[in-house]
C-alpha cells in the first residue's frame, strides 16, 4: 500500500525565496521554500531545496544602489586635495598672528566697557537734575522742542550704578534718565557701562547697554539640546562645525583683514576652510559629499565673480554707516569695497551649503531606489526637487535681507520716497546686490550640484555576478535528489531558478 503524504500546510502561491544584500562589507542571505517531503538542502548560493516533484523559486535583491567606482574616487580626490592643500598654504601664508593693536578712540564699540549693577532708583523732577534747570523755551511746534518740554515737565528717574568689574570695582555713578529715553533703568538691573579716563571723575563711566549675557547663553544652550536631540550624533559634530568655523571667523577671516590682506582673497580662503570642514565633519568623508563641496565651491565662483563686476559697476563704496566709517577712520588702508564683496561671499557660504548638500543626497537616493535610471532621468528628477528649493531659498534671502533693512526701509516710507530713489541710494543698493549676487548663485548651485551628482552616481553600475557553474549545478541536483525521494506525482509547473548572487553581497563607500 502506497501512502501519499500531503504537507501539513498547502501553500496557497507559488514557493518564493528572498535573497537579501546588506552593504558595508558584509552581506546575507536567505531563500525559503516549503515542499513535499520537507527535505532542505543548501549550496553555495546559499539556499534551501523545494521538494514536491519539481519547484522553483526568484530572488529579490535588496542590495544597496550602485556604488561609486574607485576611478570616479580618484578623480574627484585629484580636484579636491590640490584643493585643499591651496586652501591650508593660502591660511599659513595669510595667518595675521591676532588683530593689531590700536589706541581707542572711544567712539562707538571702540571704548573701554565694564560690567555694573544699578543699586537704586529713585523718581526726581527733570527740571531740577536738568541741565538748563527750568522749563523749555524752545519752539513746541518742533520734535525737538516738543521732547524738551516734555523732559523739563516730566518725571525723570535718578539711577545709582555701582561698577562690579574692573579696577574701580565697587565705585558708584549716577544716571539720570529722562521719561521719553526707549531704555528705561530697573533697580538690580545688570548693565554694561564705558569708561572714559580722560573725562571729569564725576563723567567718566556712563551707562550704554544692558547686560544680555544670561538671556543669550540660555537661548544658546536651548538651541543646542534642540540640535543634539534631534540630529544625535550628527547633531553634534554640526555644532562642532559650527564652532570651528567661527574660530576662522574670529582668528582668521577678520584679523588678516585688519591687518591689511585682502579682503577678496582672505574671504575665498576662509570659506572655503569653513566649507571643507563644515561639510566633510557633518557629512562624512564620500564621494556624495565631495559632490556637494565641487557644487558649492564652483557656486562660490560665480558668486565672486558676480559681486566683483557689479560692485565696481554699481561703485559701491561699503562705507555707508558709522560702523564702517569707524573702521575705515581707523584702518584707511582697508579696501572697504573689497570688505563688502567678501561679505557676499561669506553670507551666501551658509545657504549654499544647504542647497547642495540637499540636491546631492536627492540625487543619490533617487538612484537607491531606482539603480537602472541613467543619469538623464536622474538629473530631470532631481531638477524637479531643486525647482522647489529654489523658490523657498531665494523668498528665504529676500525676506532675510529685507528684515535686517527693515528700520531703513521705514526710514525711506516716512520720508515718502519713490522706489527708484530707494533703490538708488547706497545703503539699499548694497543689499540689492549683495541678495540679487547671492540668488543667482544658488539658482545656479542646484542645476550644478544635480548635474554633478546624477554623472557621478551613474558612471559606473555594476552588474550581478554570474552564479558560478559548481553552485548552479549543486542546486539542480539537491532538486533532483528531493523530487526522486516524493512518492507524490507533482502537477506544479516547473521553472528555472533565477540567477542568485554568489558569495556575500557587498556595498562600495559611497
Amino acid at each position: 500500500m502506497t501512502t501519499t503524504q500531503q504537507p501539513p500546510y498547502p501553500p496557497t502561491g507559488p514557493p518564493h525565496g528572498h535573497d537579501h544584500g546588506s552593504g558595508d562589507d558584509h552581506g546575507s542571505g536567505h531563500d525559503h521554500g516549503t515542499g513535499g517531503d520537507g527535505g532542505h538542502g543548501s549550496g553555495a548560493a546559499g539556499g534551501h531545496g523545494s521538494g514536491g516533484g519539481g519547484g522553483h523559486g526568484h530572488s529579490h535583491s535588496h542590495g544597496p544602489a550602485a556604488p561609486v567606482s574607485r576611478h570616479l574616487r580618484k578623480v574627484i580626490a585629484a580636484i579636491l586635495i590640490p584643493f585643499t592643500v591651496a586652501v591650508v598654504v593660502g591660511m599659513v601664508v595669510l595667518w595675521p598672528g591676532g588683530a593689531p593693536s590700536h589706541k581707542r578712540t572711544g567712539v562707538g564699540f571702540d571704548r573701554q566697557t565694564q560690567q555694573a549693577t544699578v543699586t537704586k532708583v529713585v523718581s526726581v523732577s527733570c527740571a531740577s537734575v536738568n541741565a538748563s534747570g527750568g522749563g523749555s523755551t524752545g519752539d513746541t511746534s518742533t520734535a525737538e522742542g516738543s521732547s524738551a518740554a516734555q523732559e523739563a515737565a516730566g518725571t525723570c528717574k535718578k539711577a545709582t550704578v555701582t561698577v562690579s568689574t574692573g579696577k574701580d570695582k565697587g565705585r558708584t555713578f549716577t544716571e539720570i534718565v529722562q521719561p521719553d529715553q526707549s531704555r528705561q533703568l530697573h533697580q538690580g538691573e545688570k548693565v554694561v557701562v564705558a569708561y572714559e579716563p580722560s573725562a571729569p571723575r564725576d563723567l567718566q563711566y556712563s551707562v550704554t547697554d544692558v547686560n544680555r549675557k544670561l538671556p543669550m547663553t540660555l537661548l544658546a544652550g536651548i538651541f543646542a539640546l534642540a540640535v543634539v536631540v534631534v540630529g544625535r550624533l550628527r547633531g553634534v559634530m554640526a555644532l562642532v562645525a559650527l564652532a570651528i568655523s567661527f574660530m576662522i571667523l574670529n582668528f582668521f577671516i577678520l584679523p588678516a583683514i585688519l591687518h591689511g590682506s585682502n579682503p577678496l582673497i582672505v574671504a575665498v580662503v576662509g570659506s572655503s576652510a569653513i566649507m571643507l570642514i563644515a561639510l566633510y565633519m557633518c557629512h562624512g568623508l564620500s564621494a556624495r559629499t565631495s559632490v556637494a563641496v565641487l557644487g558649492t565651491l564652483m557656486s562660490l565662483v560665480l558668486i565672486g565673480i558676480l559681486g566683483s563686476v557689479f560692485i565696481d559697476w554699481a561703485a559701491l563704496t561699503g562705507n555707508t554707516d558709522d560702523n564702517t566709517g569707524l573702521i575705515h577712520g581707523l584702518y584707511p588702508s582697508i579696501d572697504m569695497s573689497g570688505l563688502l564683496l567678501a561679505g557676499v561671499i561669506i553670507g551666501s557660504l551658509g545657504v549654499l551649503d544647504d542647497v547642495t548638500v540637499t540636491q546631492t543626497s536627492a540625487v543619490w537616493e533617487l538612484h537607491e531606489a531606482n539603480p537602472s535610471m541613467g543619469w538623464r532621468g536622474l538629473y530631470r528628477a532631481g531638477i524637479r526637487i531643486g525647482r522647489d528649493h529654489i523658490a523657498s531659498v531665494v523668498n528665504t534671502l529676500v525676506l532675510a535681507y529685507a528684515g535686517a533693512a527693515l528700520p531703513l526701509l521705514l526710514l525711506f516710507s516716512i520720508a515718502q520716497s519713490s522706489v527708484g530713489a530707494v533703490a538708488n541710494s547706497e545703503l539699499v543698493a548694497e543689499e540689492i546686490v549683495r541678495t540679487l549676487v547671492g540668488s543667482i548663485g544658488l539658482v545656479a548651485s542646484v542645476p550644478v550640484t544635480t548635474a554633478l551628482a546624477a554623472l557621478v552616481v551613474s558612471a559606473d553600475r555594476p552588474g550581478r555576478e554570474a552564479v558560478p557553474a559548481g553552485a548552479a549545478g549543486s542546486a539542480g541536483a539537491a532538486s533532483a535528489a528531493g523530487a526522486a525521494g516524493s512518492a507524490t506525482t507533482s502537477t506544479a509547473p516547473s521553472a528555472k531558478p533565477a540567477p542568485a548572487r554568489g558569495g556575500k553581497g557587498r556595498r562600495r563607500k559611497h
